[in-house]
């Protein structure tokens, strides 16, 4: 069972998210790289609403794929181009995180490799795996 950490000493976490996360002992791992709003067929949504929605759905595949679920992410980094599109990208990751909410950070950045992207995301998670 994770624990979250929200001390009162710590202004209250301005959205969906927790100040601190704390994995049980014995967990197992998973880093992803940052996931880009890229379809399979390389087609690229123009808006970040889509591209975000591309992000989390490869998460997902990749937490699968390692036998966990979104339940099991303990941290969120997405990355913007734009300071507008703050919301938007927030009202899907609020869509996909469970509680406890992982511990998030949103950057805005000049730019991805490509300049069609406007939105990447990385999580961390963890789960106590059993044999």
């Amino acid at each position: 069972m994770k624990t979250s950490f929200n001390p009162p000493s710590v202004r209250k976490p301005f959205g969906n998210y927790n100040h601190g996360l704390l994995a049980p002992a014995g967990a197992s791992l998973l880093v992803t790289s940052g996931q880009l709003g890229i379809a399979l067929d390389d087609t690229i949504p123009e808006d970040v609403t889509a591209q975000a929605e591309l992000c989390f759905q490869a998460i997902g595949a990749i937490l699968e794929e390692a036998g966990m679920n979104f339940a099991d992410v303990i941290r969120i980094s997405g990355f913007v181009t734009r300071r507008e599109d703050f919301a938007a990208y927030m009202a899907v990751r609020d869509r996909y995180t469970l509680d406890p909410k992982p511990v998030s950070t949103l950057i805005i950045v000049s730019g991805f490799t490509r300049p069609e992207f406007l939105v990447e995301v990385e999580v961390t998670a963890a789960r106590v795996m059993t044999p």
